[in-house]
């Protein structure tokens, strides 16, 4: 069986609205609910036949010069939908992505 490159797993860093919410959930504490997420979470696009063990392996190593430890990591399947874009018919990209949750006081600080 052949290792795959990390950069061969991890796609891509996922940047929307909801998963910087993710980020800085920790970083709130004005909703009571909210402020006892303590551990940072990171959206990644992942490769669709990944699983949780490779995915938290390939941050570890891509991360390994900042010293992140990944705590848990969460798969959801993308499904393509369909789209009229211009009166033409298509479909969006499917995919998989991860939550992927590191311990307290760890982050990624990239410029995103």
């Amino acid at each position: 069986m052949t290792k795959k490159s990390p950069y061969a797993i991890i796609k891509n860093r996922r940047v929307t609205e909801k998963s910087r919410m993710l980020e800085n959930l920790q970083n709130s504490g004005k909703n009571p609910s909210v402020s006892r997420c303590k551990t940072p979470k990171f959206v990644f696009d992942v490769d669709p036949q990944a699983n949780k063990q490779e995915i938290a392996q390939a941050i570890e190593e891509i991360y390994a010069e900042k010293k992140i430890r990944v705590l848990k990591v969460n798969t959801v399947t993308v499904k393509s939908k369909l789209r009229r874009v211009r009166g033409f018919l298509g479909m969006t990209a499917s995919g998989k992505k991860a939550v992927v949750s590191l311990h307290p006081g760890q982050t990624i600080d990239e410029q995103v």
